[in-house]
Parts: structure tokens; sequence; C-alpha cells
């Protein structure tokens, strides 16, 4: 799976729990829900990806990738 498509579908999770008064539960919850529903290998793209350019995340996405990155 190519990097636009997870960070397509990793901006749509992030917009989805972006509801929530704290953006910090909503960067967890994205992260869990990528924990728990996303291949190891497209978790390790996705964090790759914002490594390396990153920009076309949006602000939950970031942090959600940033929280993956600390486990």
């Amino acid at each position: 799976m190519n990097s636009e498509h997870l960070v397509k579908m990793v901006n749509q999770i992030a917009d989805f729990f972006a509801s929530y008064p704290d953006q910090e539960a909503a960067a967890a919850e994205t992260a869990t829900h990528l924990r728990k529903f996303w291949a190891p290998p497209m978790r390790e793209r996705l964090i790759a990806h914002a490594q390396d350019a990153g920009a076309d995340l949006v602000p939950v996405a970031k942090r959600a990738v940033e929280l993956l990155r600390a486990v």
C-alpha cells in the first residue's frame, strides 16, 4: 500500500476523532485505532512517511504517529 493512501486513511480516522474536545485524547484514540486495525507494515510505512515528509498529515494524525513511535 502506498504512502499516499495510508495518509488519506489516517487523516480520515484522525478527522473522526478530532471532534473530541481534548485533542490529545483524539490523537490517542487515533493511535489506538491504528494499533488495533492496521497491520504492522502499514504502521511502519506511515511512521517512515511522517519522519521523511509528514507535511500532509493533519495535526491529530501527526500526534498519533508520534504516539505510535513512542511505543
